[in-house]
């Protein structure tokens, strides 16, 4: 069984004005919506139940999933209209809305990557991970650390020069971009501390210090933020040209 959760919650300011009256994952790009190219991603890898998260114009994504008869997928609403809780609070919140005992994918609803989740979750299996990171050497203004074990050891902010280390050996570790893509063990939820909202990198740089969460090196071919108009069109273009 597997369980994946679309982060579909955020105000999608960077893309104003395109979010002005709808939510980020309505957003069309090559003429589907973030969240189908999302879900439809989902389907293909035989995911039994998805969990999406919704806070910004969360009635037009319940209308959006209605008319569209939940794509036929086992489709269930987190609902965060009264407190947009981060990425971790959201995962918290979610917790009992999953199938118990199953891994959980986790996809930010505003990329384009054409990684194969397969790879990523044999990877998952085969190294007893608690968390598994998705993660690229490309240019970021953040990046976390992983040691030659591929462990997680730490995180850097580039702007601001803050630091949060997880393990001591962050210094002779390896600074990768995360891709928004990350696939947790059912054994994660119970360690979950944390109140209220906040962000899911903060409670992987805590459990760190005993538990693998680990990095899979992401070398396909595309990954592209699309929370920008500009990077939208950029995603747009590709798609095109690929047709």
């Amino acid at each position: 069984m597997l369980n994946a959760m679309i982060f579909a919650a955020g105000l999608g300011t960077r893309l104003r004005p395109l979010t002005d009256n709808k939510p980020k994952a309505l957003v069309e790009l090559a003429g589907k919506t973030l969240l189908e190219r999302a879900i439809r991603n989902m389907i293909d890898l035989n995911v039994d139940r998805i969990v999406i998260n919704v806070h910004h114009h969360a009635n037009l994504i319940e209308e959006f999933l209605e008319q569209n008869h939940n794509f036929g997928a086992d489709i269930r609403i987190s609902d965060e209209r009264n407190c947009l809780l981060d990425t971790g609070g959201g995962l918290k919140k979610a917790a009992g809305l999953f199938i118990p005992n199953a891994p959980i994918l986790i996809y930010n609803v505003d990329i384009l990557a054409s990684l194969d989740l397969k790879d990523l979750i044999t990877d998952h299996q085969k190294t007893g991970a608690l968390v598994s990171m998705v993660m690229r050497l490309r240019k970021s203004s953040r990046y976390l650390y992983f040691n030659q074990e591929h462990q997680l050891t730490g995180w850097k902010n580039c702007k601001t020069g803050e630091i949060k280390q997880a393990r001591v050996d962050m210094e002779k570790s390896t600074p990768l971009a995360f891709s928004g893509i990350h696939l947790i063990s059912p054994e994660l939820l119970p360690l979950i501390q944390e109140e209220g909202k906040f962000s899911i990198i903060d409670l992987y740089l805590r459990l760190a210090a005993k538990e693998k969460i680990l990095s899979f090196i992401d070398e396909s071919e595309i990954w592209m933020d699309l929370g920008k108009p500009e990077q939208l069109a950029e995603a747009e273009k590709f798609i095109l040209q690929k047709k």
